[in-house]
């Protein structure tokens, strides 16, 4: 006898299916906001600023992203003039909640769409005399 009780029901439905759907992220926003005094950052933050405005998760940035994106440029302005780790923690604690990283993404499940470009297929190579005469082609 294998083990006591009921036998398993048979195609067991699921019910704690997720409630949200994933987000394809395709391209990178076309109205970002200019960040307030953006000449007087150093060319480190501004590098920053435009990572994050030509990001394709800035496309469904709403005002209040853009505001926090705002509120952290002095951080990583200051973290790039003196390194210290209690403003590198709170500026990944931020940017964290944007989907910086990939697991963060995959937390807020967002999935960034790769370029859609038309490479020919090639065939499979079946020896090395069929490579060799491919490249010779």
């Amino acid at each position: 006898m294998a083990g006591q009780g009921p036998a398993p029901k048979d195609n067991r439905v699921r019910r704690n299916a997720d409630s949200v759907d994933t987000i394809t992220l395709a391209e990178s926003p076309t109205d970002v906001p200019r960040l307030r005094g953006y000449a007087r950052y150093s060319a480190a933050t501004r590098a920053w600023w435009d990572t994050w405005a030509n990001s394709p998760q800035a496309a469904v940035f709403a005002p209040t992203d853009w505001m926090r994106l705002s509120m952290l440029a002095p951080l990583v302005e200051q973290y790039h003039e003196e390194p210290k780790t209690a403003l590198l923690a709170e500026i990944r604690l931020n940017e964290e909640r944007l989907g910086a990283t990939v697991a963060d993404r995959q937390r807020l499940r967002m999935k960034i769409e790769g370029p859609k470009e038309n490479k020919p297929k090639l065939a499979p190579v079946r020896d090395i005399a069929d490579r060799r005469k491919s490249l010779e082609d």
